[in-house]
This record gives C-alpha cells, structure tokens and sequence, in this order.
C-alpha cells in the first residue's frame, strides 16, 4: 500500500510544473510521510458549479498548477465540442498565492487548444470578469479566486458564455473531460499567444456602474469602507468618485491585497472579529453607514449604527432594502433570490405587483431568473444589473446602497428606519443561521442522514406543517442535498455547503407588527424563537 503511494507521488512529481510544489512532494517522498501523501493522493479535488476550491499544495487533492492545467485542459475540450473551436476565453484572478500562476497556465492551455485567451490586466474583482465576459463576446470565463476562503486556500471558477457560472450538466460534461485527460504531458501550453487586456475592459464596466443609480439622487452618505485585504478598493473608489459620493475613509490595515490576510482569521465580512477594524474606524470617523467587500468583492457587506455602537445587517436585511429601494425607483421585471433567503422579498415583489422567483442556492441559479431585474441571497451577494454583470457584485450593491442612505439621509432617516417600516407594512421577517464547520466531512452526511431516519415534528414547540426533501426536487427547483421545514410561522432550511466543510441551517421566523411601537416586543420574542429553533435542530441532527 505505501509503495503505491510513493509510486503515485513519484509519478505525480515528474509531471509537475511548479518548483515551489515540487519541492513540496519531494520532501513528504523522502520523509515517507504516509499520512500526509496519503491525504494528498486519496483522489482528485472534485470539479462541481462552484468548480475547484481548496486548499493550496501538491497532489491531485489540493490545489496547484498541475491540477489548474488538467482542468483548463478539460474545459478547453469542452467548449471545442460545444463548436466553440476559435472562441475567446477571458481570464481574471484576485490577489491570492498563486492566482496569477494559475491564471497564465489557464491562458496557456485555452491557446494550446487553438481558443483565443485574454486575461485581464491585474488582480480585479470577480465582477469585472463577469462584466468582461457579456462586454467582449467570450465563450467562457475563468476566475482564479477562493473568494472568502481562508488564505491557505485558492479556487476556480468557470462562466459560460451568458456570463454566468455553469450549472449541470455543464459541470459533470466538463468534469469528465478533465479525467479524460492522460497526462500533463499530452497538454500544449505554448509560453506566448494569448491577449493581455488593457484597462479599456475595467472602464466599459465602471461606466455601467453608473447605470444602476438613478438621475439626480442625492450623493451625500459618509461611508467606512474595507477591502478585507482584497482586489476591491481602487475599483470601488473609482466608481464612488464617479458617481459623485463622498470619498470612503478607507480601513487602511486592510485596505490592500494581502494573500496572508493579516488581520482576519477568515476574510468574511460575516465571521466574528472581520469587521472590528471597520468598527473602530466609524466610531472615530461617524460615517453614515459602513461599506465591506470580500476579497474578490463580488459580496457587499453593510453595517450602522444602532444605539451607541455599530452592528452589520443581515445580508437579508440588505436585500430586503435594496429591493424596497428599487421597487420605489420604478423597477419592473423579475424579482429573483435563493430558497435559503428570506421569504420578505416575495412580499415586496408583490405588493409591487412584480414577479417572484425563488431558485436553489448560489447565484448560477439566481442569475438564470427568466427576466431577472434584482437578485439576491443572504450571504451578502445582491445582483442590481444583471444586464451588466449576472452574478453577485459587491462594487454595484456598495454603489445602490449608498444611494438609498444617501436619500433617506435629506429625509431625516436611516437604513433602520425603513426596516422598520417594512416590517409593520410586511410583518417583522427575523432571519439567523445555524453553522457547524467540521474536520470529518462524514458527520454532516450524518447529520442528514439522522434527519432524514428520524425527522422532527416540530421545533420551539411549532408543528412542521410540511417537510420537503429537496433531493427530490420540486415543480419549481432541480434536485439539490436539504431539507426544508415550513412551520407555523417559521421555515427551516438545512443544507451541506457547496464551498466549505459546513452544515448551513437557515431559520427564518414572521411575526405579524401591527405598529411601530409594537416592534421593540416582536423583535424580541423572534430573537427567543429563533434561539428555541436552534436548540431543537440541533438536538434533532446531533450536531
């Protein structure tokens, strides 16, 4: 057994492009450190609609050059069975160890195969490439991003030619191309032949972020901004300089690129301590609302103040007033968010007479919505042009949402104030997640497991009016891995995550507001039934 091991690294080793991962291999081969080769040669890191992401290394099991080659040597083979023989492929990467390696290997191999390649100037936002892949009449598009991931990871991302991220079969036609590759030998990467964009492609997409604000709306919100370290600050400057809002006092300490992400054990605006820094500076500075992007800032975070101290809005918070936003501007088309986010958008989208649709999780299905105007989902992805970009933009949303302060700003009020109001017209949607991250990916299909042998039958002392297991699939949704709880009053969603080794459990209460003075009470009694829900699912899962 470890002879096959050393064989398969051995083997692997000659193949392998990259000094810094050959080193690597080499140094676990002399040590004959079973447990880790092991770990590293167990299988191939599996291409699925988020397509690669994990963690930085040697081995078909972690993410490096060898593993980038093979999967662009099976894309490029899928888009020339597509009939795409000379089509273009555009390339962008972040800020991450390796992403540009990874980014120029891609641009090699779509060149090799007889595609055009252009990659984008520099370290951008995944939204640029988005926007880059409708503007310029690819075929397809690559992103080199882990987007929040922890800095140990990186990841790859695959759009078609409609500008948004593949969904099956694409995947599972792409992923078999990939294994049918022989050898890294077989694959032509000659070292020049493809495009390298100038900034002509960033500044057609900076003049379409003026687009999502409407004519002559004041441009008066002080923001704190945070770039988390990543590739959003210069882009998300220049778009606010554009359109005339004040200039954002910056979180210098991570204002920056950093692959090492100094200042945060994960560079998500939503895990606790992310947003310290971004705290501290409004409480010195007093702006009117803080302004966060994930480090490829394709995620929009929000925070206000609330009381004496700052607090983030649930990304179901932000979407609900985007949306209410939006709707007072005269928007029409559809209204479109995940099954996972909170039923408030259904009743804005209709009490505005609007349609509404609710997809699966991730915004390749949101961006799909027939007819989409505005979509969202709770972990800080808004989409406000889909025309422009169909995929979650964190630099658009940053853009609308200060305009909607801005507004409410002459009129006296906050971000706040309208939540509340949309509670008393719509009911108090109070919305809270239970997540549980794990070494052993085993105990969440456990989990799920134990739910699906032994469901509840009720949680917080609500009776499940209904279960949905969605491997099923329903009249509206293709088949997906969760369980969907409606309740008296409440939904419970349970799901794997699809990026991260997560269980992601999705609560979501209404309570009916018949006045503003009533909204202290309510508020509380959601908080308390929230906390029961969780308590009971966890007991009912076994996590």
């Amino acid at each position: 057994m470890h002879d096959e091991l050393i064989a398969q690294a051995q083997a692997w080793l000659t193949e392998d492009p990259d000094p810094d991962t050959r080193t690597e291999l080499a140094r676990l081969i002399d040590a004959e450190d079973h447990a880790e080769l092991a770990a590293r040669f167990s299988g191939t890191l599996q291409f699925g609609t988020a397509g690669l992401r994990g963690e930085l290394g040697a081995g078909p099991m972690r993410m490096n050059r060898s593993v980038v080659i093979r999967a662009a040597a099976g894309l490029a083979a899928y888009l020339r069975k597509q009939g795409h023989d000379n089509g273009l492929v555009v390339i962008g990467y972040d800020a991450r160890h390796k992403s540009h390696d990874f980014a120029l290997d891609t641009a090699a191999v779509m060149t090799g195969a007889g595609l055009r390649a252009a990659v984008l100037p520099r370290p951008l936002p995944t939204p640029v490439l988005a926007f880059a892949i409708r503007h310029l009449g690819a075929v397809a598009g690559v992103e080199v991003t882990a987007s929040h991931n922890p800095p140990r990871d990186n990841g790859y991302k695959v759009y078609l030619g409609d500008g948004s991220q593949i969904v099956p079969p694409a995947d599972a036609d792409i992923a078999a191309e990939i294994a049918a590759v022989p050898s890294l030998t077989t694959v032509r990467r000659p070292t020049e032949g493809w495009d390298t964009l100038d900034d002509s492609v960033l500044d057609a997409y900076l003049a379409r972020t003026d687009a999502v604000l409407a004519k002559d709306t004041p441009r008066t919100a002080r923001t704190v901004y945070t770039a988390m370290h990543g590739v959003g600050k210069d882009v998300l400057l220049a778009a606010f300089a554009r359109a005339g809002f004040p200039e954002p006092a910056l979180v210098t300490e991570q204002a920056d690129p950093d692959p090492e992400f100094p200042t945060v054990a994960f560079p998500n605006p939503e895990e606790p301590g992310a947003m310290d820094l971004a705290f501290a500076k409004a409480r010195e500075t007093a702006p009117d609302l803080i302004i966060a992007n994930d480090p490829d800032a394709d995620r929009c975070a929000v925070a206000v103040q609330d009381g004496a101290d700052w607090r983030m809005l649930r990304g179901d918070e932000v979407g609900a007033l985007l949306a209410a936003h939006l709707v007072r501007r005269g928007a029409t088309g559809t209204f479109a968010e995940s099954i996972v986010s909170s039923s408030l958008l259904g009743r804005i989208a209709e009490k505005a007479g609007l349609r509404h649709v609710e997809t699966l999780t991730g915004f390749k299905w949101i961006a799909r919505a027939e007819g989409l105007r505005y979509g969202y989902e709770e972990a800080l992805g808004y989409c406000v042009d889909p025309d422009g970009v169909r995929d979650k933009d964190g630099i658009t949303a940053a853009l609308l949402v200060t305009e909607l302060a801005s507004q409410l700003k002459e009129e006296g009020r906050t971000l706040l104030d309208l939540l509340d109001d949309l509670a008393v017209e719509h009911g108090l949607h109070a919305t809270d997640q239970l997540s549980v991250r794990v070494q052993d990916l085993f105990l969440i299909a456990a989990a799920m497991t134990r739910l699906r042998e032994q469901p509840p039958t009720e949680l917080a002392g609500l009776p499940i009016t209904r279960t949905d297991d969605l491997t099923q699939g329903t009249a509206d949704l293709p088949p997906t891995d969760g369980l969907r709880y409606t309740l008296d009053g409440a939904r419970v969603i349970v799901r794997p995550s699809g990026t991260e080794p997560k269980l992601k459990c999705y609560l979501e209460v209404v309570i009916p507001v018949a006045s503003h003075t009533d909204l202290p009470e309510a508020r509380a009694q959601a908080t308390a039934l929230l906390e029961s829900i969780k308590r009971d699912l966890s007991t009912a899962a076994g996590i």
